[in-house]
């Protein structure tokens, strides 16, 4: 990639490096970038389906929710080790963005959207079933995920340092897969599905494999709520959440995984900032975000770019 395009993310990246030891070290504004980091590593997953493949899913947080229910599980079962509880997570929601976009990814457009949208209301109604984990009132974790043995999670810098590594792993990942040859094609495939065949490639299976790996790194951000909250309900899988999802996207812009980074950051923050004003902060939130998609042409990644 460009210089210039790879200058903003790793400005943003070593912003969050330093926040912590410029003012931002209290355990509440470490816990708010922590879950701007979670939700930017769900964006960017979601932004290899919308800028890579043009696939608008509004069943993305199921990705989330099936990672963190498998944190649930473990945790019920009493295995809390990384090395079981990672792996275990990121291939269960993997495997079900594989199972789901088998059948999602033959549809296109407004088709795709609902498919997507049915696929993550079955699992949230699956997850508010599961009286064994809580059902509807959610489960609360007997602790956070070991490492070794260790509690080393339970320290907020730790957790902060540990979110920005793997949201600096899930960016260069989605950066390198859709500056290679993979990522060319399902470009290629969303401009002309037609042409794309007739050169002698078949978009089902590049955006298949998108599509689970997508479905793996919003496994991943789900480990990471999991933990953050020491907390997970089914409403993690809901459709809204879908939404913010998907609008953290289009805020930052489908150019890039940096532009769904700055989408989330960006959520994330006003969100909060607007609920410490009035509790009434959902009717300034909503045409706020809307004011933005007007007027901020290709997101804030767009607006950068032009400057």
């Amino acid at each position: 990639m460009r210089w210039r395009d790879a200058a903003v993310p790793l400005a943003i990246f070593a912003a969050l490096a330093v926040a912590p030891f410029i003012g931002f070290g209290q355990g509440y504004s470490l816990t708010l970038l922590s879950r701007g980091m979670i939700f930017g590593m769900a964006a960017i997953s979601l932004s290899l389906l919308v800028g890579g493949g043009g696939l608008i899913s509004l069943g993305h947080a199921a990705m989330l929710g099936v990672g963190a229910y498998a944190v649930v599980v473990l945790d019920h079962a009493r295995i809390t080790e990384a090395w079981m509880v990672v792996p275990i997570a990121v291939l269960a929601a993997a495997g079900f963005a594989t199972l789901t976009g088998a059948i999602a990814i033959r549809t296109s457009g407004v088709h795709f959207i609902m498919i997507t949208l049915a696929f993550g209301q079955m699992a949230f109604f699956t997850a508010s079933s599961l009286s064994i984990y809580g059902g509807d009132d959610g489960y609360t974790l007997y602790g956070r995920t070991t490492l070794f043995g260790t509690r080393a999670l339970e320290g907020r810098l730790f957790f902060h340092f540990t979110c920005l590594a793997l949201l600096i792993g899930c960016w260069a990942l989605v950066q390198a897969l859709l500056n290679s040859r993979f990522g060319r094609v399902l470009q290629a495939a969303r401009e002309n599905e037609t042409r794309t065949r007739a050169v002698g490639f078949e978009p089902y299976r590049y955006r298949l494999v998108a599509y689970a790996i997508a479905g793996a790194i919003g496994g991943l951000a789900g480990v990471l709520l999991a933990n953050g909250t020491e907390f997970v309900a089914p409403s993690y899988l809901t459709w809204q959440r879908s939404g913010d999802l998907l609008f953290m996207v289009i805020l930052g812009g489908v150019g890039g995984p940096h532009g769904a980074l700055m989408g989330a950051l960006a959520f994330i923050l006003i969100e909060d900032w607007l609920a410490k004003l009035t509790e009434h902060w959902r009717l300034i939130f909503g045409p706020v975000l809307i004011l933005c998609v007007f007027f901020l042409r290709g997101g804030i990644a767009g607006v950068l770019r032009r400057d």
